[in-house]
């Protein structure tokens, strides 16, 4: 895949439905789009499935229609992509070996860190409640805090200047 995926797919302001409150009830349509990414990249990291064959199987899951397909593609494509990466980045901040860490907490942690680099119009903030949302979901009972611990250490390095202005304001 060329480096289509590499760069946000969205440029400018960030998107309403990823800075307003939500209805408790209602999911926005990157909220599902992270969701089916997270169900296609727990198909890749176990079972090594190629990313066109979980694409097109996703594609065809009940309630695909209602997610932004452009970021789906990107987190999708992009984290498979840039794996190793993503992996070095998580790395230092765990306390055991990548490989002890389950399937879900790996897939929510490669999507939160890409988004810190790849998605700047969406704040960081939101990112890391979107993947915390995430790992509460579909992860083990404690996973989100482990996937908190680690997304919280790596936005200060991947959105310094958002993070520090934050901070400054008594919001981080």
């Amino acid at each position: 895949m060329s480096d289509l995926h590499s760069t946000s797919p969205v440029s400018g302001a960030a998107k309403a439905e990823d800075k307003a409150p939500r209805k408790s009830s209602a999911k926005s349509s990157r909220s599902r789009s992270r969701e089916f990414a997270l169900q296609g990249l727990y198909q890749f990291l176990v079972g090594q499935n190629e990313a066109a064959d979980i694409d097109v199987f996703t594609r065809d899951l009940s309630g695909f229609h209602k997610s932004d397909s452009v970021h789906y593609d990107a987190l999708l494509y992009g984290c498979i992509e840039q794996r190793e990466i993503l992996d070095a980045l998580i790395e230092p901040l765990l306390d055991r070996k990548l490989n002890e860490i389950s399937p879900i907490e790996h897939a929510v942690m490669w999507m939160g860190a890409y988004e810190f680099q790849h998605c700047i119009d969406v704040p960081w903030r939101v990112v890391l409640n979107e993947y915390i949302e995430l790992a509460k979901s579909f992860g083990g009972t404690d996973g989100h805090k482990y996937v908190n611990g680690v997304l919280n250490g790596l936005a200060p390095k991947l959105r310094a200047l958002e993070v520090e202005s934050d901070r400054a304001k008594g919001k981080a």
